[in-house]
């Protein structure tokens, strides 16, 4: 059963409800952030991923011999593993139809919630607390040609002001390390009807391994988050109405991502290192979560 699309607003930003230190202090690190791992591989094909990959590399890219044509190639392979993560959160959010509504929670600059459309053709509302990225991506909305059906937020994502029960799906892909999970989850579930799917794809700590490591600790300094523990994704969600059905641990998918990455000198950010030992000594676990909101 499929819900009619409720008549939206011409707008596409509202006041950002009231922020802590902390919440403002991210939001002026993504209206300053010029990263080229994120900006080289969008330009690709307008597809902006603020996420990371999955999936084996194709490793000759790194046998060509030509420095700009080694430099092209390695960006566009990089690309395509993070674009067939997007692709994965995408095929779980359900039997969406054209006339459903999806809610994509700390949107970045938009790749997923065009990926959905293109996929589903739903409606998508994306929410990001940084008023740059928000019109970055309400543009690439408007060059495909979109922009009815993909719009873009300057809001907080636990506090969006939009319907309660008016989404189909909704999601985080790596966002949740800058809320706390008992608000977000609150947020999705009021958000979402009854029967609703949610996923996210997430970096957590690993509470079989103890406390956050070393490598988590940096992460978190890397990126002025707070990764949270395993644990505390799945009491969060039963406190919220949402059911896991399907739990996938990707950690050894998106090894092969970072390996190439840390050999990309035109993109490397100086984390690699801290990923790559995290994943390999258990401290730190990649996961794909799909829950439905009962």
């Amino acid at each position: 059963m499929t819900t009619a699309p409720v008549a939206r607003k011409t707008t596409t930003s509202a006041p950002v409800p009231t922020q802590s230190r902390y919440q403002n202090s991210v939001a002026e690190y993504w209206n300053a952030e010029e990263n080229p791992v994120n900006l080289e591989l969008g330009k690709i094909d307008d597809l902006y991923h603020h996420h990371y990959g999955i999936g084996e590399a194709d490793w000759s890219v790194l046998d060509e011999t030509d420095p700009a044509l080694r430099k092209e190639r390695v960006t566009a392979e990089l690309h395509r593993l993070e674009h067939a993560q997007a692709e994965l959160l995408a095929s779980h959010l359900g039997a969406l139809t054209p006339a459903d509504r999806v809610f994509d929670a700390g949107c970045g600059r938009g790749g997923g919630s065009i990926v959905a459309n293109l996929r589903y053709g739903c409606h998508s509302d994306g929410v990001t607390i940084s008023a740059k990225q928000a019109d970055f991506a309400n543009e690439m909305a408007r060059k495909r040609e979109v922009g009815d059906k993909v719009r873009y937020h300057h809001r907080n994502m636990l506090d969006t002001g939009f319907e309660t029960g008016a989404y189909a799906a909704s999601w985080n892909n790596e966002s949740t390390m800058y809320v706390e999970l008992e608000l977000l989850f609150a947020e999705h579930a009021r958000l979402l009807r009854r029967g609703g799917r949610y996923v996210t794809i997430t970096g957590c700590y690993n509470n079989a391994y103890g406390q956050a490591s070393r490598e988590v600790s940096l992460i978190n300094a890397h990126y002025i988050c707070d990764i949270h523990p395993r644990s505390e994704y799945f009491r969060a969600m039963a406190a919220n109405r949402l059911v896991p059905v399907h739990v996938e641990d990707l950690t050894a998918a998106t090894i092969p991502y970072w390996e190439l990455r840390k050999q990309a000198d035109h993109l490397v950010t100086g984390i690699e290192d801290a990923f790559l030992t995290a994943y390999k000594n258990g401290s730190f676990q990649y996961l794909l979560i799909v829950a439905d909101r009962v």
